[in-house]
């Protein structure tokens, strides 16, 4: 089939007799369409409400690529919640979109398993200088050359202004016009699976934007007001009309990867969405997904779950997710970052105690925390436990969107932490059975911060502002108003434009050493590591003292040993791992056994009887 369309309750659906239009909005009465043709005038006409909720109109002389808004009884005018398209940004009207118009050229497409995976976290905006999807698209060969097999777009649904990380997004189902068309989008996910390339899209199913959310205006039945998340009344997944709220999340899902062929979805925060329901919201889409799109091609369910709910990744008899595919592994991230930086402020202080230990741990199993108490939390218990997830359940990094942009500064951990150790580190990811994630730019070593930032309205852009200056106050680094002063304002536009890679750097020392090293790793790992990753299920164990780490994994016919020297000394006549030599850097053997210099990574693949 060379178009592709979901086929939804909600929007605005083009067929041969016109369009069809239809929102659930139950408290409101009188609602009326205002339509305006592509060069013609607005009219406005009467909707139909029926018994649940729907008001309904079917405009006979409505074509793709008109304009339409919703008027309520009190005099206001806003988008479509289920826009596909709103080029006026989130307060104009929404287009008419045509999904059968774009022919795709991925017709053979089917997926990539998911142990293949190696991603790459993007931000349209900032990747290149021009920010939109046409120059992401012209960036992609580079990416493939390299070894990358995934790439993940940080959300996309429709945002206030002209840059935003995405997490604020209002308009579920429109990509930001700033990028681009619907069309663009699909042309670069159609570029991308021609150069082998799978598309993960960031979805953000917890909370909407503070700024052009119109929702709460012409449907208050969305919201709990009874439930209170870091963003106000929490979305109704569980409570009365709680069924077509979740439908139009379920709907969501299955409409990007069914009409823009996206391979999978990353599920934000999933530890903020509030449902009590018997069948949790990610299940739910898990399902209509496997219903769907995952009978004819691989489709994939990332989650990131501060609480550790290793349930949400459990694998059926088969080996198959009955949930989520893998999470994105913070507890990993954290150790490395205080093992690299030596910082232990905030959560970081969880991991304070023998950083190198506890990272060969999440290498083993996964979560650090499975359970214990967590003295970040108050000693509240954090996490389940994650020993039989298979090592793909983990999604790995050196630093992600989050934990660069949250800094001040947004530095990147190779601008703050020892070299050889982060150096050390990655090398141990790339290694791993882990999925592996580079945030854009990791694998040149960028010098570009990655900031905060946003475009919203004056009044809600101070009250940002000066909400971010007054968070980092806490710390003593930003106790004096001087220091406060020398953050970057997050809706001035240099704090985007400062936030750019900077692709010349690429071919520059020391960066083009850093992009090198990668390209070698990752070599090594999809020709030697992939082909026995499929199948593999359970933890692994680790040891190790003094920061000297051992980990190994049983995978399918191999046993893979990991050896890192993270420790402030060499490390000498230490015993070498059985097998064939994977990787080795910085270690070297003698009759005594291995002599490992500082930040040295060995990496051995054994056959293991029967194998």
């Amino acid at each position: 089939m060379k178009f592709s369309i979901h086929r939804m309750p909600f929007g605005a659906t083009v067929h041969g007799g016109g369009v069809d239009f239809a929102l659930w909005a139950p408290s409101m009465h009188g609602v009326l369409l205002v339509h305006t043709p592509a060069g013609g005038k607005a009219a406005s006409h009467a909707m139909a409400q029926d018994a649940d909720g729907w008001h309904r109109l079917t405009l006979a002389d409505a074509r793709a690529g008109d304009s339409y808004a919703y008027r309520l009884a009190d005099g206001t005018t806003m988008p479509d919640p289920a826009s596909r398209f709103n080029p006026q940004d989130v307060h104009g009207p929404s287009q008419v979109v045509d999904p059968a118009r774009y022919e795709w050229a991925d017709t053979a497409w089917r997926g990539r398993p998911w142990h293949e995976a190696v991603v790459y976290e993007l931000h349209v905006g900032t990747f290149t200088e021009e920010g939109t999807f046409q120059a992401t698209r012209e960036r992609l060969g580079e990416l493939a050359e390299l070894g990358i097999t995934a790439i993940e777009l940080m959300p996309l649904a429709d945002f206030p202004g002209a840059r935003n990380w995405g997490y604020d997004g209002v308009l579920q189902f429109a990509p930001d016009a700033s990028y681009g068309s619907p069309d663009d989008l699909k042309a670069l996910v159609d570029s991308a699976h021609a150069l082998g390339l799978m598309v993960l899209l960031d979805v953000v199913y917890n909370h909407f934007g503070p700024e052009g959310n119109y929702l709460h205006a012409c449907c208050p039945e969305f919201f709990d007001a009874a439930e209170h998340t870091p963003w106000g009344a929490a979305i109704n997944f569980d409570g009365p009309g709680s069924r077509t709220v979740r439908d139009f999340f379920v709907h969501n899902a299955l409409y990007w990867v069914e009409e823009f062929h996206f391979d999978g979805l990353r599920m934000d925060a999933i530890h903020a969405i509030r449902d009590s329901s018997p069948r949790h919201i990610v299940q739910e889409i898990r399902e209509a997904l496997n219903a769907g799109p995952a009978r004819e091609r691989q489709v994939h369910l990332v989650l990131e779950n501060d609480a550790n709910q290793a349930s949400l990744l459990a694998r059926d008899a088969n080996g198959l997710p009955v949930a989520g595919t893998a999470q994105w592994n913070d507890d990993l991230h954290h150790a490395v970052h205080v093992l690299a930086t030596g910082e232990r402020d905030g959560y970081y202080a969880d991991y304070a105690d023998d950083a190198a230990g506890r990272f060969a741990r999440a290498l083993a199993e996964g979560f650090i925390y499975q359970g214990q108490p967590s003295a970040f939390r108050g000693g509240e218990p954090r996490g389940e436990p994650s020993t039989r997830l298979p090592p793909t359940a983990f999604v790995s990094y050196l630093q992600t969107h989050d934990q660069v942009g949250n800094r001040a500064f947004g530095e990147r951990i190779h601008a703050l932490g020892d070299p050889v150790l982060v150096r050390a580190a990655l090398a141990c990811v790339l290694l791993s059975p882990h999925v592996p994630m580079f945030f854009m730019g990791d694998e040149f070593a960028a010098s570009s911060p990655f900031l905060y930032f946003c475009d919203f309205g004056p009044e809600l852009a101070s009250a940002v502002a000066e909400g971010r200056r007054a968070e980092f106050g806490r710390f003593a680094a930003f106790a004096d108003e001087a220091a406060r002063a020398r953050i970057p304002d997050p809706n001035a536009a240099q704090t985007f434009q400062a936030s750019k890679l900077r692709w010349r750097e690429r071919g520059a020392r020391p960066h083009f050493a850093r992009l090198c090293e990668v390209q070698q790793l990752l070599d090594a790992r999809h020709r030697l590591l992939v082909p026995h990753l499929a199948g593999v299920r359970g933890a692994g164990s680790h040891g190790g003292e003094d920061g000297l780490i051992r980990v190994q994994w049983a995978l399918s016919g191999k046993r893979l040993h990991l050896l890192a020297n993270l420790g402030a000394e060499p490390a000498v006549d230490t015993a070498a791992p059985a097998g064939t030599v994977l990787y080795s850097r910085g270690a070297v053997a003698d009759a005594a056994g291995l002599q490992l210099e500082r930040g040295a990574v060995h990496a051995t693949l054994e056959d293991m009887a029967g194998g």
